[in-house]
């Protein structure tokens, strides 16, 4: 081996601004409505919903480190996201807040799963209140400038929203 390969060091190369993105995925089941909307999205209806936490950051350099070589372990991107959205919206009925009709008829049921939330649960609100609860906890975990970059909300296989915080 020559000393120039022996002596490679990517860090060399890359320029400081540069972040490695890693991305988690996961499933829950919830049902919602989308109460003044004109066709089907006003009913009671479930979704198999899907979320991707990506996570920006540099990858961990630190010799001997358990996540040397990651941005973040992925059972922690997943723990945190289940501990946060994923458990707390899995069978639930998200509603909104101003949904009197429906607040109303849930409150009727002893020991309902429900999250109330001050949006109407479109994919698009559901992916910035997801992206809100994750925000902190994702903040620097590694001191390798982590962040959380995007969420994005499967509705369906084929409909989505992506959320990001601008720079």
């Amino acid at each position: 081996m020559s000393s120039a390969a022996s002596s490679y060091n990517p860090r060399h190369f890359l320029p400081p601004t540069i972040a490695m993105h890693i991305t988690r995925r996961l499933e829950f089941d919830a049902g919602h409505r989308i109460p003044n909307h004109t066709s089907q999205c006003k009913h009671l209806h479930g979704h198999r919903y899907a979320i991707e936490i990506t996570l920006a950051g540099e990858v961990i350099t630190t010799e001997g480190d358990s996540a040397q070589g990651m941005v973040m372990d992925f059972s922690d991107v997943k723990r945190i996201a289940n501990e946060r959205v994923v458990n707390v919206w899995d069978h639930a009925f998200l509603v909104y807040r101003g949904d009197k009709v429906v607040m109303d008829f849930l409150q009727s049921m002893p020991n309902h799963k429900t999250v109330v939330l001050e949006v109407i649960p479109t994919a698009e609100n559901l992916a910035k209140v997801a992206f809100d609860l994750l925000v902190d906890a994702y903040r620097d975990t590694y001191g390798n400038h982590l962040k959380l970059a995007r969420v994005r909300l499967y509705e369906t296989p084929n409909n989505w929203a992506d959320y990001s915080q601008a720079a």
